[in-house]
């Protein structure tokens, strides 16, 4: 063998321990990938299983139960009402699932507050450990202002949530007028015609000359505006 076939044979042997070493690295580096995938697993949806049920669908996969904390609600006791991490997310084997339980819903006494004012309910759910919820105003005419209508839930009945929700009367509908224009009318006539629908006036005297003695020079609400029977308007006039 001559010098130019040695350097042949010995270039083909490098080329194959190179090709031998390439395959061998990407054998490993692919069997690398499959063992770290094959570790992973989906994590399943626990919302609404027992504890019992949730503990055993994450043991088959490799996964650890802890139980993160308990709170009312109105699943039944046990239940898992929260898990973290959520459905469908990727997670090693041996990895911890967090699970809010269900303590049941918690039985509580409500107070009758119907025909109580709104205040007063306040106070008497505050000392039965609750609070007012939404609360929604009706007009009526033959309830007083801010009586208690109706509640939810009804007295004595249990519930999960601390709140109670009422309808409150908002008394009959007001009177309202609206504001005639006054302005440039004499005093006597202004007055007239506010009495005449009986709304309050106040009257306010500035200096101006350019104005008749005893002129309206401006009114407050502006004409065309809602008054209350119970509200006032303002008359200034000339002196």
């Amino acid at each position: 063998m001559n010098f130019r076939e040695r350097l042949e044979w010995l270039f083909r042997m490098v080329l194959l321990a190179f090709i031998l070493a390439s395959a061998a690295f990407l054998s490993a580096i692919t069997a690398m990938r499959i063992a770290i995938h094959g570790r992973e697993v989906s994590m399943p949806n626990l919302v609404g299983k027992s504890v019992v049920e949730a503990n055993s669908e994450l043991r088959s996969r490799g996964l650890v139960l802890r139980v993160a904390d308990r709170i009312y609600s109105e699943q039944p006791i046990n239940t898992v009402v929260r898990q973290t991490p959520p459905p469908g997310l990727l997670m090693k084997v041996s990895q911890q699932a967090h699970v809010v339980l269900s303590l049941g819903q918690r039985q509580l006494q409500i107070p009758p507050l119907e025909g109580n004012s709104l205040r007063v309910s306040r106070i008497e759910l505050l000392r039965a450990g609750l609070q007012v919820g939404e609360v929604s105003s009706l007009t009526l005419p033959d309830i007083a202002a801010d009586t208690v209508v109706l509640q939810n839930p009804k007295p004595g009945a249990g519930g999960a949530s601390p709140r109670v929700d009422v309808l409150v009367s908002q008394g009959p509908r007001e009177v309202a007028y609206v504001m005639p224009h006054l302005i440039g009318m004499n005093l006597a006539d202004a007055v007239r015609r506010l009495d005449s629908v009986s709304i309050k006036r106040k009257l306010n005297t500035v200096s101006a000359p350019q104005w008749p003695h005893g002129a309206v020079i401006d009114q407050a609400p502006t004409p065309g505006a809602r008054v209350a029977a119970s509200a006032g308007v303002e008359l200034t006039i000339a002196e």
